[in-house]
């Protein structure tokens, strides 16, 4: 059971990176029906094939490049799907946890929902974002089911309020940066630290953080103006901020508590995750560098559920 689960784990994780480079690479339309391609159960090749689909989707000219960059990226998630219903049938035959791998099956049939709906809704960047942080929490929940399968060593229990605190800061700048991307924000703001020229008479937040924007035939490549994209932008880097300072904040006190080992873990995460995102910015969000911020903050994301776990699991308690 914990092998299979770490498998399960490292390829949610290929997932993750995959959707990014998938939605980076601006193939997230690149089969314009669900689940199949063009009508088609892999992406159409032999000339035949290929005006049978642009016949039947005449706005979508085939481009095999973004089409395999998604199907690939379906055909993934699909295993990962069948190995968390292998890990849920599997431990019913076990003692272990058993509520929390039902619990993942539930959730990825709702993600391959929210995959369905960011094709047929054409980009809806509430959506995108949506799968985004779906992709995330069955990632995270993964990562928990592994660590329950381990006696805790140790346990953390004076820092419960900060580890919970900064999991829901980081929770809500990985947002932040789905909310980012799905608006095609990434761009709108090429200087550091902030912005350039006189962005605060520019902010916008009203048409910014609207859930659903203004009706569009298609959301590739973003509908909103100027201004919501960088007031989106601004309030991500500002965030980043915020973010940095509590992770900080719990890394000096896990050193405080004798958990150095994964303070530094928590600690060379965080450094490299803004060097990534400063990277992103001076180069004009370089495609590696990019999806590499996703990967990233997915791995940032399992540190701090690590120190929640030993923060709430004692080792009387796992005893």
């Amino acid at each position: 059971m914990k092998k299979l689960t770490f498998a399960t784990l490292c390829l949610a994780f290929i997932v993750i990176l995959l959707g990014a480079f998938t939605r980076l690479t601006d193939a997230g339309l690149g089969c314009p029906d669900w689940p199949g391609c063009y009508g088609f159960l892999t992406v159409p090749s032999a000339q035949e094939h290929v005006a049978v689909a642009e016949a039947r989707f005449p706005e979508r000219p085939v481009e095999a490049a973004k089409a395999w960059a998604e199907m690939v990226h379906r055909y993934v998630a699909g295993t990962l799907g069948l190995l968390i219903l292998a890990l849920a049938l599997y431990s019913m035959k076990q003692a272990g946890p058993r509520k929390l791998p039902w619990a993942l099956v539930g959730l990825v049939i709702f993600q391959g929902a929210l995959g369905m709906w960011t094709v047929t809704l054409n980009l809806l960047p509430v959506v995108v974002m949506g799968h985004l942080m779906g992709g995330f929490a069955i990632f995270s929940l993964l990562f928990l089911l592994w660590l329950r399968q381990r006696p805790a060593s140790f346990e953390l229990s004076p820092l419960r309020v900060l580890a919970t605190l900064a999991l829901v800061v980081l929770v809500g700048q990985i947002m932040l940066g789905g909310w980012t991307s799905a608006n095609y924000a990434a761009l709108v703001c090429t200087q550091l630290p902030i912005c350039e020229g006189d962005w605060v008479s520019n902010l916008a937040p009203a048409e910014a953080f609207q859930p659903l924007p203004p009706p569009a035939e298609s959301y590739e490549f973003g509908v909103l103006e100027y201004p919501a994209r960088m007031t989106i932008h601004v309030s991500h880097r500002i965030w980043a901020g915020i973010t940095a300072l509590v992770l900080l904040w719990l890394w000096w006190r896990l050193r405080q508590n004798g958990a150095g080992r994964v303070a530094t873990v928590l600690g060379a995460l965080l450094l490299v995750q803004l060097a990534l995102g400063v990277a992103n910015v001076v180069g004009s969000l370089p495609l590696a560098v990019a999806v590499a911020h996703n990967g990233g903050a997915a791995l940032l994301l399992l540190a701090l559920v690590w120190i929640n776990h030993l923060a709430w699991r004692s080792p009387a308690k796992e005893a």
